[in-house]
């Protein structure tokens, strides 16, 4: 600790005696990274938010192309009255499904829908021959009642159809796309498809759209509102700064130091050739309102130490003594919180955790550093005493109330721990509720979600993919017959609504070749004969790839598809736990047989959870130890590293509590919010426990010192915790995206519990348990306070707080 707090008075003393140069290389460097700027891009990529290294992710890759993936646009169209079977409402549906397959992107192989040339009525001839057509010909003339009906039947004796593709009422038809991964122009396609729905509506027919393509291109949809969220942002900010100082330095100073870090922060995305993904950008407002509020403490102890001291240059270098040391500390601990981000196997947070974590340590050059130095430079202000406005009484009143009653806040923190331990224990994993939480319940996508979950059986899809070691394998009847008893055990869960494998496809290809005779749908005995039953579908489709959707052409590799009418937390972990556990009972008792999970939007979905939770059970512990050891090195004490560890765990425990009431999941996109608010919002505390320190040598009277630090450091964590919220409260009320409201609430909580910790808990703490590091210190020759080595010190006391002079 000795050598640390040495190292940083040279450091004090060589960059005061050159301001000029070092402002010099700042600005240097900023002009550096500000030509950048042009080269940064904001996109979403769909492969950015998907665990790479996770097993089901894996398979997600390998398959996606044959089986699909769960980039799907499914776009709905229900009839208000009657049924979907009229020749209008067919033309609709058959004009739709074209248009949907020309959408830029679209592969063109995995498109589904009941008037698709992929989807086809499938008979057995006079002859004995297997033929098919599609469903519905808009070239033929209009059907008359008798064919219209006759299709309603046709319909409802395919299973493949009646339920995945037309809804049980007949009211609705379903319309899949799947897209190809890659650099796809989400933008684009998301703008083509809202213009589908423009150009056919039709009275008496509602388009619905959803998907995560279309989810995606919602959050460009709203990528403007970042523009206009920035700017009132900035006009909240800058009005509570001339609230808060009322004079110039107090206003331009800080905004000074957050454009330069801004600046400095775009730049260094640039460099690393990252995107801006527009549902993370809460955290680089948030960034930018903690370099706010590091130069607001800067500035309200500048002119708290021209008070003292009337040399404008000497008061500046005492606030870069007094504060550069847990400015630095709080900084860092900010950039562990967003480094360990990078720990979960998902690029997207990955791609955070390296930008943000250096943005944030620039604070300490950009804010930190070059703000005193700025001060130092400038001419002394004419009016040096701060207004005195309804938070400084607030502050001054609320160290009277600490230091008369601590005892009863740490009992009272306890309790409140102990009754957020409870609220918490309701968090779940995954989403809490059907749609997605990135935007409201009442918007046109959860809406539409809604709306085709209730009329489908399920629309949300789980892939179980079946391997066997050698070619021709699936076709084995051994094999088969386990595929069908797993769906059948699949099939248990109520959530299910449906299935499609190719034991289904056997089944009812061998009950057409027997005269449609009912009894005959069942797995044939013989492998020869289920090959001759693959071959005579196949052939009997003019379309290339008729079993592309259940097989591979090598027969080794089969897709099982479940559908679900959610992908809720609870929905997920039922599915993959039922197949695992068939996996395990049943999988080994079929020599050569392996199945893999998981596929679809059910097992992308099941991936991120799991990536999640165990990202979440590493980071906020990692980031505990970190910051933990971190203070304990700095201040060379265990009780300064205990007592940031209880302040941390008594306001993540409370934000965890918030989410449980709150119905906010533990998921890929909350994650790195909550790790990135501890790292945060344990600077205020590190400036308190600082604060009392310097004002313990003052007084001598640690009582008095807490009030003394709760009246002036206590009103800078206060305002700064306001500018902090300010910074990014707008989310909450302007942006259509409830992810970044959620987000900037969520926040802002995490933001509200560490004040809380900070100004109530930390300072009862102190007095109550008296910690060594605190109420024993002394000061030596270069301004280092150190501990006293003595066992023992009585310092004087008084029951109430003086006031300030």
């Amino acid at each position: 600790m000795s050598r640390v707090a040495h190292l940083f008075h040279q450091l004090d003393v060589s960059i005061f005696n050159s301001p000029r140069i070092v402002l010099s290389l700042i600005l240097a460097l900023t002009i550096f990274f500000g030509l950048q700027i042009p080269g940064v891009r904001m996109y979403s990529d769909f492969a950015d938010q998907l665990p790479q290294s996770h097993p089901y992710i894996q398979l997600h890759n390998e398959i996606k192309d044959n089986f699909g993936g769960a980039n799907v646009i499914i776009v709905g169209i229900e009839v208000k009255e009657g049924d979907i079977f009229s020749n209008e409402t067919l033309h609709l549906i058959h004009d739709v499904t074209q248009a949907v397959d020309n959408l830029p992107g679209v592969n063109h192989n995995l498109v589904a829908s009941f008037t698709h040339r992929t989807t086809r009525q499938v008979w057995l001839t006079e002859m004995g021959n297997i033929n098919s057509d599609p469903y519905f010909k808009p070239q033929d003339p209009a059907l008359t009642e008798m064919d219209l009906e006759q299709l309603r039947k046709d319909i409802v004796a395919n299973p493949r159809v009646y339920g995945p593709l037309v809804s049980p009422d007949m009211k609705t038809a379903l319309i899949k796309a799947q897209l190809n991964e890659g650099m796809l122009d989400y933008e684009e396609t998301f703008a083509k498809l809202q213009q589908l729905r423009d150009d056919y509506a039709r009275e008496g027919v509602t388009i619905y759209a959803t998907g995560q393509p279309v989810l995606v291109g919602w959050a460009y949809f709203y990528k403007d509102q970042i523009f206009q969220i920035l700017a009132f942002t900035a006009l909240i900010m800058l009005s509570l700064l001339i609230f808060h100082f009322r004079t110039a330095y107090g206003v331009f100073v800080p905004l000074a130091g957050v454009i330069v870090s801004t600046i400095w922060g775009i730049g260094i995305i640039s460099l690393f050739g990252y995107n801006l993904d527009p549902l993370g950008l809460v955290i680089p407002f948030l960034i930018s309102a903690r370099a706010m509020s590091h130069g607001i403490q800067l500035v309200e102890r500048y002119y708290a130490e021209l008070n003292e001291d009337e040399d404008a240059r000497t008061a500046a270098r005492k606030t870069f003594g007094s504060l550069f040391r847990p400015g630095s500390l709080g900084v860092v601990s900010d950039a562990i919180g967003l480094l360990l981000i990078s720990i979960g196997s998902i690029p997207l947070n990955t791609k955070l955790a390296h930008y943000s974590s250096l943005w944030a340590l620039c604070i300490i050059l950009t804010v930190l550093l070059a703000v005193p130095l700025l001060l130092s430079i400038l001419p002394k202000p004419n009016v040096t005493d701060l207004h005195q406005s309804t938070l400084r009484k607030i502050a001054e009143a609320g160290g009277v109330f600490v230091s008369q009653f601590p005892k009863q806040i740490l009992i009272s923190a306890l309790v409140i721990v102990i009754a957020g331990v409870y609220l918490a224990s309701n968090v779940t994993i995954g989403e809490s509720e059907p749609g997605s939480p990135i935007l409201y319940r009442d918007h046109d996508y959860n809406i539409s979600s809604k709306a085709i979950n209730d009329s489908f059986p399920g629309s949300e899809e789980l892939y179980i993919v079946a391997e066997h070691r050698d070619e021709g394998g699936i076709k084995r009847p051994e094999v088969l017959l386990a595929l069908e008893d797993l769906e059948r055990h699949m099939m248990l869960d109520p959530e299910v609504g449906g299935a499609k494998g190719v034991p289904d496809l056997i089944k009812q290809v061998n009950r057409l070749l027997h005269s449609d005779d009912p009894r005959w749908q069942q797995i044939p005995k013989d492998e020869a004969y289920v090959g001759g039953l693959m071959f005579a579908y196949m052939a009997s489709s003019p379309i290339p790839g008729a079993l592309k959707e259940f097989t591979d052409p090598a027969s080794q590799i089969a897709n099982l598809v479940f559908f679900y009418k959610d992908h809720q937390g609870e929905t997920i972990r039922r599915a993959i736990h039922s197949a695992k556990q068939w996996i395990a009972e049943n999988e080994a008792k079929v020599d050569g047989l392996s199945i893999r999970l998981a596929g679809g939007t059910i097992g992308v979905t099941a991936a991120m959870n799991e990536a999640a939770f165990d990202t979440n059970k590493v980071v906020l512990p990692l980031v505990f130890i970190l910051i933990f050891f971190s203070v304990t090195i700095f201040y060379g004490s265990f009780q300064a590293g205990f007592m940031m560890l209880v302040a941390m765990v008594f306001a993540t425990t409370l934000t965890y509590g918030y989410m449980g009431v709150a119905g906010v999941g533990i998921n890929i996109n909350t994650v790195p919010i909550i790790a990135v608010g501890v790292g945060v919002g344990i600077d205020y505390s590190i400036y308190m426990m600082d604060r009392v320190r310097e004002e313990v040598l003052k007084s001598g009277d640690l009582e008095q010192a807490v009030c003394r630090a709760l009246s002036t450091t206590g009103l800078a964590i206060s305002f700064t915790a306001m500018t902090l919220i300010a910074g990014i409260v707008m989310w909450i009320f302007m942006s259509d995206l409830r992810f970044q409201a959620d987000a900037a609430l969520l926040l802002s909580v995490m933001v509200v519990m560490n004040g809380i910790a900070a100004l109530w808990l930390v300072p009862s703490w102190i007095l109550v348990f008296k910690p060594a590091f605190v109420a024993k210190l002394y000061q030596d020759e270069d301004g280092i306070i150190h501990q006293l080595a003595t066992s023992s010190l009585d310092l004087p006391h008084q029951s109430i707080c003086n006031k300030r002079e």
